[in-house]
């Protein structure tokens, strides 16, 4: 399913909210023309929509923010899907294709997504070799950016064809939050025996590994580690297998869309009571929803960056005007799609003409930022953000309640 939703935002149009198709004429990347197009792709299909709705809303937020227009440019923005139906999360096929049409369509400025690092593999060489800036809101992979130590994949320079550096991400690593997060166990809820689950994926494996090798290196004993197949009907079998073993804590590495409730069910239905710790990808109002309130009790869940509750002056703004548009709260991720949008548009705004190679300098070139609403930050080298902090929160009574926010030193 390729569902996209087409929205004008015009001055004085964003908040109709109606899907309307493009008017943008067609041009090579000169001055001419009066519309520059925002596309972002993200799975829209699936249990990650509530995530990602928020996302988009924190995009249009950014849009908003400008009236719709920078300069003499009409902003116009389309949400593409990246997931499947059938396979209820984002799809690589489905990726590629949300790529290609953004390379196709010289109107189109910059690519917002993916949410899923694996689908940032499949997107990024096709908008490298294109010269097209992409910005993603939420892959966190480490590699996708910078090689990892020991790594003998190509990472990131696969993802380069073009020899150069388009795409960036505005929300903290994998590499902040997996140590992090394994620190916190340690430190503070006292774990010296753990065991390590993850659902076989780029992400959920990734984040998995670093969690496991700041424990090794800290001292907390690695019980033992297995991947799951997310497709599985039950894990009782890995539940009973970890709970005989009576861990301090259990780490999952995965999503809401790679079972992350069911297996906390079936972890909790073998007896084990100890802390369950989950990753970014579980930071979200459908990982509440997939277990109850007694599964869920005693797990923690890990978010680059702030929570959108503890989020003060400009951040505190957003939350206050994404509440007043939306009439409910943001979930984690909106900040970073608004932060996205911003970037974006204030690098159209120094540059002031239509060009994609300007553009994308401009917004590579990024320092100091803080026009958005989560701090003052700059992109390095690797187009990654500066910003190295880490939210933990605890579930308690269907919410996610921050314990602790933690600097990488």
């Amino acid at each position: 399913m390729d569902r996209r939703r087409f929205l004008s935002v015009a001055a004085g149009g964003a908040a109709g909210a109606g899907l309307v198709a493009f008017l943008g004429c067609r041009n090579g990347g000169g001055n001419g023309g009066e519309t520059i197009k925002i596309v972002s792709s993200l799975p829209r299909t699936g249990s990650a929509q509530g995530q990602t709705d928020t996302i988009v809303n924190g995009i249009k937020l950014a849009i908003d923010d400008y009236g719709g227009k920078v300069g003499d440019f009409t902003i116009e923005y389309t949400d593409m899907d990246d997931a499947t139906a059938a396979a209820g999360k984002w799809d690589g096929p489905a990726e590629a294709a949300n790529a290609r049409k953004a390379v196709a369509d010289d109107d189109v400025m910059v690519f917002i997504g993916p949410y899923n690092s694996g689908a940032a593999k499949v997107s990024m060489p096709i908008l490298n070799e294109g010269g097209v800036l992409q910005i993603s809101p939420a892959a966190t992979w480490p590699g996708l950016t910078k090689k990892q130590a020991g790594d003998t994949s190509g990472e990131p320079d696969i993802y380069r064809p073009a020899g150069k550096v388009t795409f960036c991400r505005v929300c903290p690593t994998d590499d902040v939050q997996g140590p992090l997060s394994a620190d916190f166990a340690k430190q503070t809820l006292g774990a010296k025996r753990v065991f390590i689950l993850d659902d076989k994926e780029l992400y959920g494996a990734g984040i998995a590994g670093l969690f496991q090798k700041r424990c090794e290196e800290t001292g907390v004993q690695v019980l033992g580690r297995e991947g799951i197949v997310p497709t599985q009907q039950t894990f009782s079998e890995v539940a009973s297998k970890v709970a005989a073993l009576k861990p301090d804590l259990v780490y999952f590495g995965g999503t809401t869309q790679t079972a992350a409730g069911r297996l906390i069910k079936d972890l909790r239905g073998a007896g084990l009571t100890c802390p369950v710790m989950v990753p970014d990808g579980c930071y979200e109002q459908a990982f509440l929803d997939s277990a109850s309130a007694r599964d869920l009790a005693n797990v923690y869940a890990t978010i680059g960056g702030t929570d959108p509750s503890l989020l003060k002056g400009a951040g505190a703004e957003f939350v206050k005007k994404y509440k007043e548009k939306y009439k409910k709260d943001p979930e984690a991720y909106a900040v970073y799609g608004y932060e996205a949008g911003k970037v974006f548009l204030e690098a159209v705004k120094k540059v002031g003409k239509k060009d994609r190679e300007a553009i994308l300098k401009a917004c590579l070139g990024t320092k100091d930022f803080s026009a958005g609403a989560v701090g003052t930050w700059s992109f390095d080298a690797d187009g990654d953000t500066s910003l190295q902090q880490l939210t933990i929160s605890k579930v308690e009574g269907g919410k996610f309640v921050p314990q602790k926010v933690v600097d990488k030193k």
